[in-house]
């Protein structure tokens, strides 16, 4: 075989299933082993190459796998650049494949050439990935690859590159004996363990606050284990939404931006003296712009795979460096150990209690959804989202205000069932993501809330959607603008004129569903989304795109992150 069927035929060893991606001269080779591999692996063929990294991105994101997009050379490599850097913030594993003109003519001034001796897209790449490699000898190929999956699976994962010239694609090769592409990584320290345990059990008032990492563990289960054995309440950050149930007793739902102001009284308001950090960075978003008050009176144990994120923004008691499944499941035992009967029924009746008081003292939600003409709440629109789809939907929102009312209004119990992008904040991710994750996860109903700012990126990717009949469900929140930057504007202490206007002209988005190939709705306070309507588009099994009208002049719950670029910005 040819170094690129080799490369074909190992990935559909390693269990890949798709390949996301746009063709091109430079990885016409790729193109040739894909379609005579015998492995099963399928190409999607994406309108643009952010679309292709971020399809790959959500379907790692939503299955625990590899997720694999290719380009061609040049600006086809550099248009993968964003959904990278998105898989690189948020963790993903992504492989990246990019042709490259061949070796031969390097430094000649060949079109599209980013070698050494140009635009060096090997190099860039390096800033966003665990890994950027170009194949210099096809002997290389298997032991490269396996390299790049190898770290993209490993801890803490993420995206790989391989940029692969013309000519080592077409040299032949002996495949080698194949090597295991990736390794377990469930350390952690028994001693240290057992420190984390003695201070949580003498805890008076501790709290767990579970981030991201806990998803990318797949380690919901040990967490409600955890806090159901201590009796602890437990706080999510905004992008682990729904890792811990958020109709529990424990729940104190989401803590930092968008959040509830449940979790933001208990642990910023009140004396918590011992905090559990687990996977979690303490970033902006969750800690409202690193608010001291986040602090604990006594200790913070930090738990994380990444060593470099221990202690990063809050100094630690304990850290635990490892992945978050292993240390929570140790650390149960440990706790068992460690504490006596009589003192898990002294604390254990009081605190679910004490939740609960503090949730009816909440001041009453606004239950006014009264709006200008027919234009629909938002939040009413994402209750509705909620109301009207199975419990077993996995939900996407993008950044914006779509996902401002989604985090706030939205309640998740089902563990790895919302997925916000909020490492890198690109806008258009959730519109084109979907379309990876339903591949992943066929059986479920996938439903993607974005802005109309963000569909204008990304919204051809529905396209893509149509021509591999894959039924993702849109639901554009059309007001018109960017809802951040017109709503952000305003509630800044110093308003910011327009000159970069952030109002635009209303689209159509049913009608450019429909030109798409796509089935389009349109959807109003007068004409709102029903059970009844979301049953009938979930059994037609067709891409659709809900194009609801609603009120732009509605405040989205976007105070906490105004009051942090305030402060920190400004």
């Amino acid at each position: 075989m040819n170094t690129a069927e080799l490369l074909i035929d190992l990935l559909g060893h390693f269990g890949v299933k798709y390949i996301f991606g746009v063709p091109g001269g430079a990885i016409e080779d790729l193109n040739t082993a894909i379609y005579h591999n015998k492995k099963g692996i399928m190409p999607i063929v994406t309108k643009h190459e952010a679309g292709a990294a971020f399809m790959a991105d959500g379907y790692a994101r939503v299955s625990g796998r590899l997720g694999v997009c290719c380009s061609t050379a040049g600006p086809g490599a550099s248009n993968l650049i964003t959904g990278l850097a998105t898989a690189h913030a948020d963790q993903i594993p992504v492989l990246a494949m990019t042709g490259q003109v061949a070796t031969s003519v390097f430094g000649k001034g060949a079109i599209q050439e980013s070698a050494t001796e140009g635009m060096d897209i090997t190099e860039i790449f390096r800033h966003f990935t665990k890994y950027s490699g170009m194949l210099i000898t096809e002997t290389r190929a298997q032991y490269m690859l396996q390299k790049a999956v190898r770290l993209a699976m490993t801890g803490p994962s993420g995206p790989v590159h391989l940029n692969l010239p013309t000519d080592l694609m077409k040299r032949e090769i002996d495949r080698q004996r194949l090597c295991a592409p990736e390794s377990e990584s469930r350390l952690f320290g028994d001693e240290r363990v057992r420190e984390a345990a003695r201070m949580l059990v003498a805890a008076k008032k501790p709290v767990i606050i579970a981030g991201w990492g806990v998803i990318l563990s797949r380690a919901a289960n040990e967490l409600l284990e955890l806090a159901q054995i201590l009796q602890v309440p437990v706080a999510t950050s905004p992008k682990a939404k729904g890792v811990f149930p958020e109709t529990h007793p424990l729940s104190l739902g989401v803590l930092g931006f968008a959040g509830n102001p449940l979790a933001q009284e208990y642990i910023f308001d009140s004396e918590v003296d011992v905090m559990l950090g687990v996977g979690t960075s303490f970033s902006e978003m969750m800690t409202g712009g690193w608010d001291e008050r986040l602090r604990p009176a006594e200790h913070l144990i930090h738990i994380d795979i990444n060593p470099e994120k221990i202690g990063k923004n809050y100094c630690t008691s304990v850290g635990l460096v490892g992945d978050a499944r292993m240390n929570l499941k140790e650390l149960s035992k440990a706790i068992i150990e460690e504490r006596s009967q009589q003192y898990a029924r002294i604390r254990g009746n009081g605190v679910a209690d004490r939740i609960a008081d503090l949730r009816k003292e909440q001041p009453p939600e606004q239950t006014d959804f009264s709006t200008a003409g027919s234009l629909y709440h938002p939040r009413q629109l994402v209750q509705d989202v909620q109301r009207s789809f199975p419990a077993d939907t996995i939900y996407f929102a993008d950044i914006g205000t779509s996902m401002a009312w989604a985090i706030r209004h939205m309640t998740i119990d089902r563990p790895y069932s919302f997925y916000v992008s909020l490492g890198f904040g690109s806008m258009g991710y959730a519109v084109a993501a979907p379309v990876g994750a339903k591949l992943a996860m066929p059986e479920r109903p996938v439903v993607a809330m974005v802005g109309d700012g963000s569909f204008l990126m990304n919204g051809t990717e529905v396209a893509t959607a149509v021509n591999y009949d894959i039924p993702v469900i849109w639901v554009v929140f059309n007001n018109a603008m960017l809802g951040m930057v017109y709503h952000g504007r305003k509630l800044f202490q110093t308003q910011v004129p327009d000159g970069l206007p952030s109002r635009f002209k209303r689209v159509d988005y049913a009608m450019v569903a429909e030109g798409l190939g796509a089935r389009g709705i349109r959807l109003d306070k007068d004409n709102p989304l029903t059970p009844e309507l979301a049953q009938e588009i979930i059994l037609a099994k067709q891409p659709t795109v809900l194009d609801v009208w609603i009120d732009h002049e509605v405040v989205p719950p976007i105070h906490s992150r105004i009051a942090t670029v305030d402060k920190h910005f400004a």
